[in-house]
């Protein structure tokens, strides 16, 4: 149990660490891949680490150094069978992104993952890889972990995507890389883009029209060289802690900038947030820049529609952000939070509430009232790292100590968190 109390202001730099979802389909081109590929800038977090560790199951040899790490494959075809059980973690998109890539491989594996990943759904992956030939068992139908993966020839398919899901996307067109002839993804509303821009960085031609996302299979990826920039998501709680803090002014250095998740950087905008992008370089095929943020006055808004996908991870601390705002803050369509690590709509207004905050939960999202003076508290993180960094940086404004329960699941994305927030907090 870690405890905090409010601190006067925040200065200072920060170098936010590496991107989680490029993380993670760093190592899964690699690993694809023939030949040596390396990457800088890779996030250490429990979650990509687990990704890491289910390749080397199969056979790819990858080696850490600091954040730089080099994956040496022969090519998904050539990988060994596991004689090992592949352990997730706590990781949906490992899970998810992994089952594509092993239906359409030659090899048979056997899937788990942590307690929070066994509850979480999994049919609306199982779906459409099965129409594509798949053949996948798993806990009622399919629907949960454990999965049964025997890989195979897959037919490329055209799907119309029900839910607006970065992972379920990027489990079809992983699929259809490998597949036979063409698969077509049509998206409800755009969702992170980092697996079609990583297909490209390794010489994939894949191709949006029309906002559907055509992909022809059967394409040789080529080993390079991967530079991630940081995490947008876990800036975000920096962003916010600038933003609510007295006499605040945080540079946040190295942040990635793909328009796919600057949802944020939107909303903090619309809110009346001091802040400022100060530069944006493209980094391969993912920009990124640095970002200032000063203490802020802010005004209530509606969040909703198309901008949800956007920033669906970081409504957790838009909404302790939403209790500093004057007015109303309404987040709505963002009924995917109740699927995430945790009920994230139930746990946020449960945590805040506890703390002093005017939320409602509602079936999509949550009403929020500001300004309000937080109080102290404990904080249960229900194992979910954004809900513990959340109640973390409520403590910089609460009027007594806030303690967080189990603060050990944040190294899940930032493992370094704790120590990043010392390092600017003034007393």
């Amino acid at each position: 149990m870690i405890q905090s109390s409010k601190k006067a202001s925040l200065k200072g730099i920060i170098t936010i660490p590496g991107d989680k979802s490029i993380s993670h389909r760093s190592i899964m081109f690699g690993a694809m891949a023939k030949g040596k590929t390396t990457v800088d800038g890779f996030l250490l977090g429990d979650d990509c680490l687990s990704t890491i560790s289910c390749f080397q199951k199969l056979g790819v040899k990858i080696d850490v150094n600091g954040n730089q790490v080099s994956i040496e494959s022969d090519g998904i075809k050539n990988w060994n069978e596991p004689q090992d059980i592949l352990n997730t973690g706590n990781s949906g998109t490992t899970t998810r992104l992994l089952l594509g890539i092993l239906a359409a491989s030659p090899i048979y594996a056997v899937m788990i993952g942590d307690d929070s990943i066994a509850k979480r759904p999994m049919k609306r992956v199982i779906d459409p890889l099965r129409q594509m030939g798949a053949q996948i068992l798993g806990r009622s139908g399919g629907q949960y972990t454990p999965l049964a993966v025997q890989g195979t020839t897959l037919q490329g398919i055209t799907y119309q995507m029900p839910v607006a899901s970065a992972q379920v996307k990027s489990a079809i067109l992983l699929a259809g890389l490998n597949s036979e002839g063409t698969t077509i993804v049509t998206e409800l509303e755009p969702t992170r883009d980092h697996t079609e821009r990583m297909m490209r960085q390794f010489g994939v031609q894949v191709e949006t029209i029309d906002g559907d996302i055509h992909l022809r299979g059967g394409q040789q990826l080529v080993s390079t060289h991967i530079d991630v920039p940081g995490d947008i998501s876990s800036a975000a709680f920096f962003l916010v802690a600038g933003a609510i803090t007295d006499n605040s002014d945080i540079m946040l250095k190295n942040v990635g900038l793909n328009p796919t998740r600057t949802g944020i950087i939107d909303v903090l905008s619309q809110m009346g947030a001091n802040l400022k992008v100060e530069e944006s370089i493209t980094n391969g095929e993912e920009p990124f820049g640095n970002i200032r943020i000063k203490s802020s006055e802010l005004k209530g808004i509606e969040i909703g529609g198309e901008l949800i996908p956007r920033l669906i991870d970081e409504l957790p601390i838009i909404a302790l952000l939403a209790t500093q705002a004057s007015g109303t803050t309404v987040i709505r369509d963002a009924a995917e939070l109740k699927v995430k690590e945790t009920d994230r709509i139930t746990a946020v207004v449960n945590e805040l509430k506890k703390l002093g905050a005017n939320i409602e939960a509602t079936d999509d999202g949550m009403i929020i009232k500001g300004p309000i003076q937080l109080n102290g508290g404990t904080v249960t993180s229900y194992g979910d790292h954004r809900i513990g960094m959340m109640g973390a940086i409520a403590s910089l404004i609460a009027s007594e100590p806030v303690e967080i329960d189990d603060p050990s699941c944040i190294s899940v994305s930032y493992p370094n968190f704790f120590e990043h927030l010392k390092n600017v907090k003034t007393t």
